[in-house]
């Protein structure tokens, strides 16, 4: 079974593995924002009481996302594992993953963080373009699409994120060292995590990620 978080700060290239490895072991992606938008849209009990706290300007309190997360990890497509992006976020809501997977049998036991240095994440930022359509990232000279401005799987047109700029990324960082940063310990104590180098290229990564899992 491969119950895996992706950990790493923003721009360190969660997205671009979390793509290959979901595709590799056939396993769902789940972040916060697609169960969110899902339970929205499914009108479920949590989606509803979700969306009348974000429709009110405010952030969703850890029981509403744990519940969401607990309703999602108990779903059948995660009998053989799944990749968990974007959370948690906090100790608190590590620990409450750690009840969640004892409750339904499937813990988690491995901990992928990927490291990358601030200045190299600045120049990643700032290069980084997106498909509003299926979610595929590229980089304007690391890792360009076929034809400029164009993805290479769906065929739309590429944007650049609002907050991809050194301004927002900087603040971005700062937010992912206080919160999130502090869960690296966490998992080392528990003997899930694995750092990896996020500087030698994707191929590199991928393939260590790759021996890593397939090995799990």
């Amino acid at each position: 079974m491969k119950n895996i978080i992706l950990m790493g700060p923003p721009g360190a290239g969660k997205g671009t593995q979390a793509t290959d490895l979901v595709d590799r072991y056939k396993i769902p992606h789940i972040s916060t924002g697609d169960m969110f938008r899902e339970a929205i849209a499914n009108k479920t009990e949590l989606g509803l009481k979700a969306q009348a706290i974000i429709e009110r300007g405010d952030l969703v309190p850890d029981d509403v996302t744990v519940a969401l997360v607990k309703d999602r990890l108990s779903q059948p497509d995660c009998a053989n594992g799944y990749l968990l992006d974007g959370f948690p976020r906090t100790i608190p809501q590590a620990e409450a993953l750690e009840e969640i997977g004892k409750q339904i049998g499937r813990p988690v036991n491995l901990v992928i963080n990927i490291e990358v240095p601030q200045d190299i994440l600045l120049d990643r930022i700032a290069g980084r373009r997106v498909c509003p359509q299926c979610g595929a990232s590229y980089h304007v000279r690391n890792m360009p699409p076929h034809k400029e401005g164009v993805c290479d799987r769906c065929g739309h047109e590429l944007i650049q994120r609002k907050d991809d700029n050194a301004e927002s990324f900087k603040i971005r960082l700062e937010n992912y060292d206080k919160s999130t940063a502090p869960l690296i310990g966490f998992y080392k104590e528990l003997g899930l995590l694995k750092s990896y180098d996020g500087t030698g290229g994707k191929a590199r990564l991928q393939k260590e990620l790759f021996e890593t899992l397939d090995n799990l």
